[in-house]
């Protein structure tokens, strides 16, 4: 191999590499999640479980994992798993909202 060949060969080996690391960077932006937004969205969905007034929110917590809210904690009937996740998705706007609760009998008010 002669010098010429060996220095295309060094700058196609360099363009790609350049090329994947701009990739590599604006995949790792896409995969970021928005802090702000998702922090913004747990105190909405928050906000709008405590201020129900049928809905008793004391043993429920709400978290935002890559703008998927997640219902923590425990309540005390089905009914009140289904008025969480209607509460909760009607504030979320359309993002999905899991059920991660129990159910805890006689845990009333």
């Amino acid at each position: 191999m002669n010098i010429s060949n060996t220095k295309r060969i060094l700058a196609i080996c360099a363009y790609f590499g350049f090329s994947l690391y701009g990739l590599a960077g604006s995949v790792t932006q896409a995969a970021t999640p928005n802090v702000a937004a998702d922090e913004e969205l747990r105190q909405r969905v928050t906000e709008a479980l405590h201020q129900d007034p049928y809905f008793y929110d004391q043993h429920v917590s709400v978290s935002v994992e890559k703008g998927v809210v997640v219902l923590r904690g425990f309540v005390t009937s089905d009914w009140d798993i289904r008025d969480a996740l209607r509460i909760a998705g009607k504030a979320a706007g359309g993002k999905r909202v899991i059920d991660d609760l129990s159910i805890e009998q006689g845990g009333r008010r």
